[in-house]
C-alpha cells in the first residue's frame, strides 16, 4: 500500500472579530493562543486601525505579521486577521457570506440580534469556519444545517 502524504496548509484565520463604530465588540472568535490582555489589546489596535481608514481605501491593512480584511455593514465592522499570503477578495467574500447567512438566518439582521443571540450566531460561525479554517462555502448547506440544530433544540 502507498500512503499519500499531504502537506498542511498553512493557511488560516487567527481571529474574527465584530465591532460597532464606538469600539464594543459585539462577536470576537480567536482561532490561536491568546491569553486575555492580549486579546484586549488586540480587539483595541484592530478597531483603532479600521475605523480611522478613509473609506476611499481598501479593505486591507496590514497588521504586525497578518493582515487584517475588514467590510463594514450599517455600524458594524467585520474584521478577519488572516495569513500575509491569503487571498485579500476570496477572505471579503467570506465575510460577505457570513453577512447573509446572518441576515437570512435574522430575517434581516441587526447589531441587536447579535446581542441577544450570541450563542446562535456562534453555531453559524461553527458552521461556516472551523478551527480557523473555511469549511463550508454554500449558503443553503449551512443554513440547512442550522434548520436541522433549530428542530433539535
Amino acid at each position: 500500500r502507498r500512503s499519500i502524504v499531504r502537506a498542511r496548509n498553512t493557511d488560516m484565520i487567527r481571529f474574527l472579530l465584530l465591532q460597532n463604530r464606538q469600539g464594543k465588540t459585539r462577536l470576537a472568535k480567536w482561532y490561536g493562543p491568546y491569553d486575555d490582555a492580549e486579546k484586549l489589546h488586540i480587539t483595541q489596535e484592530v478597531h483603532r486601525n479600521v475605523t480611522q481608514r478613509d473609506p476611499k481605501f481598501a479593505n486591507f491593512v496590514e497588521y504586525r505579521s497578518y493582515k487584517l480584511i475588514y467590510r463594514r455593514y450599517a455600524g458594524l465592522f467585520f474584521t478577519l486577521c488572516v495569513d500575509m499570503h491569503d487571498n485579500e477578495l476570496s477572505c471579503l467574500e467570506a465575510i460577505h457570506l457570513f453577512v447573509e447567512v446572518l441576515d437570512q438566518y435574522f430575517g434581516n439582521v441587526c447589531e441587536l440580534d447579535l446581542v441577544f443571540n450570541f450563542n446562535k450566531v456562534f453555531i453559524i460561525l461553527d458552521e461556516f469556519i472551523l478551527g480557523g479554517e473555511i469549511q463550508e462555502t454554500s449558503k443553503p448547506v449551512i443554513l440547512n444545517r442550522l434548520a436541522e440544530c433549530d428542530r433539535l433544540e
